[in-house]
């Protein structure tokens, strides 16, 4: 009992962030009002245990905006971040095991940019792709951070003359081994590149009507079709855009798109982050299947912690599923928040 009394009076005086890693990894804690039951989203059998924070940075790290997740195939985690104003270190990619301790952390270059994060293995290696949206760079790197190579805007569709801005913002991968750009924060154009990096086609451009896109924030390759598509979160459209793979338009849906920011698969299954509070499930269909933790409206993006709702998202920005199936979302918040969605069986 006497352990229990120390345990709370240590949140109370320094936080839930340094009480978690005073006493040990308590998941669940930051979701569970005292004294409460765990908070349960979703219904039937896609319901999920709501556990904030569960991610949380090491002493000499203060998270800035958490704005991109990714796993590999050892389970570890990855989480971009832009580092806050106060924190001593500078590094903005944390690695984490798959139970959410913290490993070791890298990427200084990326401090006030690190934005979308893509991992891909190609042949027996696996590899990292950051977009840097303040120094407007795509930089390949290893898990280790040694950078590959780097990409600014390419000079070859002559689309960024009189100093049009290129502002990258995520990245989707080919079959073939190729990938796509997307220039959500500047032009608003979708670039296509070879296996080899070396520049195919670009399209989109900013616009309403078909084929053009108003902050293009986030790609995924949608393989649930009989052939692959890319599924561009058209976020400030508001809907996601369909393209075909030497991009051309295909189709729109808008069925529960607010402000998507970005998709991730599993199976048949899309998660798609919204910027408007919520984390939308799609079927294969790509219907509405649940719409979890809904907190908009939401004005608490500079609020402090402790005025954040349990069980309601401020702007998730970035989602994908975990190997177990949980979901994982980092949040558009300046002290940064990661939370995530287990699934309960």
């Amino acid at each position: 009992m006497s352990n229990e009394i120390s345990r709370r009076k240590l949140i109370t005086q320094t936080g839930l962030a340094a009480a978690a890693m005073a006493v040990g990894r308590i998941p669940g804690l930051a979701a569970t009002p005292k004294g409460g039951a765990p908070i349960i989203l979703g219904t039937g059998s896609n319901k999920y245990e709501c556990i904030h924070d569960w991610l949380t940075p090491p002493d000499n790290i203060k998270f800035g905006d958490t704005h991109g997740v990714a796993q590999d195939a050892k389970g570890h985690i990855y989480l971009a971040h832009t580092v806050h104003g106060d924190s001593p270190s500078p590094d903005a990619v944390c690695v984490y095991d798959q139970h959410g301790k913290f490993i070791r952390s890298f990427g200084a270059q990326f401090k006030g940019g690190a934005h979308g994060l893509s991992l891909r293995k190609e042949g027996h290696q696996e590899f990292l792709y950051h977009c840097d949206t303040a120094h407007q760079v795509v930089v390949k790197t290893d898990l280790e951070g040694k950078v590959i190579w780097e990409k600014h805007a390419p000079e070859e569709p002559g689309v960024y003359k009189n100093g049009a801005a290129f502002v990258p913002t995520n990245i989707a991968f080919c079959p073939d081994g190729g990938f796509f750009i997307s220039d959500g924060y500047g032009s608003g154009w979708i670039h296509q590149y070879d296996k080899n990096a070396n520049w195919v086609r670009t399209f989109g451009g900013s616009g309403t009507d078909e084929g053009k896109v108003q902050c293009p924030h986030g790609l995924w390759l949608d393989t649930r079709g009989h052939e692959p598509l890319l599924a561009v979160s058209d976020r400030e459209n508001h809907r996601l855009q369909y393209f075909s793979m030497d991009g051309k338009f295909v189709r729109f849906y808008t069925d529960g798109m607010r402000r998507p920011c970005n998709s991730f698969l599993r199976h048949d299954m899309m998660v798609v982050p919204d910027l408007r509070s919520v984390v939308t499930l799609l079927d294969k269909d790509n219907k509405v299947i649940e719409m979890l933790g809904d907190g908009d409206p939401s004005s608490l993006r500079d609020a402090p912690r402790d005025k954040f709702i349990n069980g309601k998202f401020i702007h998730p920005h970035h989602a994908i599923f975990l190997h177990t199936g949980d979901i994982l979302v980092a949040e558009w918040v300046p002290i940064g928040r990661v939370t995530l969605l287990k699934k309960v069986s």
